[in-house]
C-alpha cells in the first residue's frame, strides 16, 4: 500500500463525519423505521403514492422484460449468489434501499474489461408491463482499469420499482452512465445509485426524467483514491400531478478530487412538483478539491412547485474552490419580447426559450445517439401543454 493510500485509509477510519442529509447506513431493514414524512430526507416525498415501497409491500413482482445491446468485449451476466451487493461501498441509507437489497433475487452485472475502449454505447432497457406488483432489482456496472465506455439504462412502460444501481470506476477509467426514466404516467420508481471513483478516474452521470407518477432518485458518489472526477448532469420535465425528486450527495473522501453538478428542470400543469436536493461533504482528508453544484428550474404554467436546496458541508479550508447556485423562474420576458417583436408567435417563442434552456445541457451528454431523442422528447412534453391550453380555450 502506498503512503498516500495508507494516509487516506487511516484518515477515513478516524474521521467519520456523518452528513445531516445522509444518515448512517445499514443492510438490516429493521434498522430503518418506516418513514412518516417528518424526517429530513422524506419531508418532500408523497409517501402515500409510493404503493407501500417504504412500508412492507411485497417486492416480488416480475412484470417487466429486460433487453440488452452491447458491443463486443462487454460482459453482461446474472449473478445469483449475492456476492456483488455492496461492491461499490453502497450501504443502504433508507428503508426502501435496504428492502430492495434484501428482496432482489439476482444482480445484473455489466462489466467493461480493463483497458477496453468501447466504440459504441451499451444499452440496457427495462420495460415494465404492470404496476400491481412491486419489484426489486439490483445492478452493478464496472469499468476496469484504464477502460473507456458509455452505458445507457432506459426505463419504460408501467412499473412499481425499487432498485439499487452500483457503479465502480476503477483507476484511470473513463465511464459515462446515462439513466433515462421514460415511464408511463402510472409508474412509481424509487432508485438508489452509488458510484465509487478510483484514482485519476473520470465519471459522468446523466439522469433524465420525463415520465412516471412518482420518481425519486438518490444518487451518491465517493472516491477510492486521489485525482478522481465526477460530473453529474440532470434533465427533468414534470407535468400536471407528477412528482419528480432528485437527491444528490458527493462525498469527497480523497484529496485532489473534483465534482461538478448541473441539473435543469421544467414544470407545467397543476400540482406538478419537482424537488432537487444537492449536498457535498468535504472531509478533512480532501485537501485541494474542487466542487460546484447548480440547479435551475423553469416554471411554464401556474400551479407548479419547484423545491431546490443546495448544501455544502466543509471539514477543511484547504480546498481549491467550492460553490453552489439555485434558481427558479418563469419565462424571461425580455427573451419572449425579443422573439415576438420579430414576428414569432407566443407559443413558438416559448418553445424556443425552453429548447435553449435545455440544449446546453443536452450537448454536454456526449452521446450523439441520444441528443436528438431527448430534444424530441422535450418537444413532445411542450406539445402536451399546448394541447391542454387549446382544449381549455375550447371549453371556455
Amino acid at each position: 500500500m502506498s503512503a498516500v493510500a495508507q494516509h487516506l485509509e487511516e484518515a477515513l477510519e478516524v474521521e467519520k463525519v456523518e452528513s445531516h442529509l445522509h444518515p448512517e447506513g445499514s443492510f438490516d431493514v429493521d434498522d430503518h423505521p418506516v418513514p412518516t414524512g417528518r424526517e429530513e430526507i422524506w419531508r418532500f416525498t408523497p409517501l402515500k403514492r409510493l404503493k407501500g415501497l417504504h412500508q412492507d409491500a411485497a417486492l416480488t413482482g416480475t412484470s417487466y422484460s429486460p433487453a440488452f445491446d452491447a458491443p463486443e468485449g462487454v460482459v453482461i451476466e446474472r449473478v445469483e449468489d449475492g456476492s456483488l451487493k455492496g461492491v461499490s461501498g453502497l450501504v443502504p441509507w433508507d428503508r426502501i434501499s435496504a428492502r430492495a437489497f434484501a428482496e432482489a433475487t439476482s444482480t445484473l452485472a455489466v462489466t467493461i474489461p480493463a483497458e477496453t475502449e468501447l466504440d459504441r454505447p451499451v444499452f440496457v432497457t427495462l420495460k415494465g408491463t404492470g404496476t400491481d406488483e412491486a419489484t426489486a432489482t439490483h445492478a452493478v456496472i464496472r469499468a476496469g482499469r484504464f477502460s473507456s465506455g458509455v452505458v445507457v439504462i432506459r426505463f419504460e412502460g408501467s412499473m412499481t420499482l425499487a432498485d439499487n444501481v452500483e457503479v465502480v470506476v476503477e483507476d484511470g477509467a473513463r465511464l459515462t452512465v446515462v439513466s433515462i426514466d421514460d415511464w408511463a404516467d402510472d409508474a412509481v420508481h424509487v432508485g438508489h445509485r452509488h458510484i465509487r471513483v478510483g484514482r485519476d478516474a473520470e465519471f459522468k452521470h446523466v439522469d433524465v426524467t420525463f415520465g412516471g407518477d412518482v420518481v425519486r432518485h438518490d444518487t451518491t458518489a465517493d472516491y477510492s483514491g486521489p485525482g478522481g472526477s465526477v460530473e453529474m448532469l440532470g434533465l427533468y420535465f414534470a407535468d400536471a400531478g407528477q412528482h419528480i425528486e432528485h437527491r444528490l450527495f458527493v462525498d469527497h473522501t480523497a484529496p485532489k478530487t473534483k465534482s461538478h453538478v448541473v441539473y435543469k428542470g421544467a414544470l407545467q400543469g397543476e400540482k406538478a412538483h419537482t424537488v432537487w436536493i444537492g449536498n457535498v461533504l468535504i472531509r478533512k482528508v480532501a485537501e485541494g478539491i474542487e466542487t460546484y453544484e447548480e440547479n435551475r428550474n423553469l416554471v411554464l404554467t401556474d400551479g407548479c412547485q419547484a423545491d431546490s436546496v443546495p448544501n455544502l458541508e466543509i471539514e477543511t479550508g484547504e480546498i481549491e474552490g467550492a460553490g453552489h447556485a439555485s434558481a427558479t423562474a418563469r419565462f424571461d420576458d425580455e427573451h419572449l419580447f425579443y422573439l415576438r417583436s420579430r414576428g414569432i408567435s407566443e407559443k413558438e417563442a416559448q418553445r424556443l426559450v425552453v429548447h435553449g434552456f435545455f440544449n446546453d445541457l443536452i450537448r454536454k451528454i456526449g452521446v450523439p445517439e441520444l441528443e436528438g431523442q431527448l430534444a424530441s422528447t422535450v418537444e413532445a412534453e411542450l406539445a402536451k401543454n399546448v394541447l391542454k391550453i387549446a382544449a381549455d380555450e375550447g371549453d371556455a
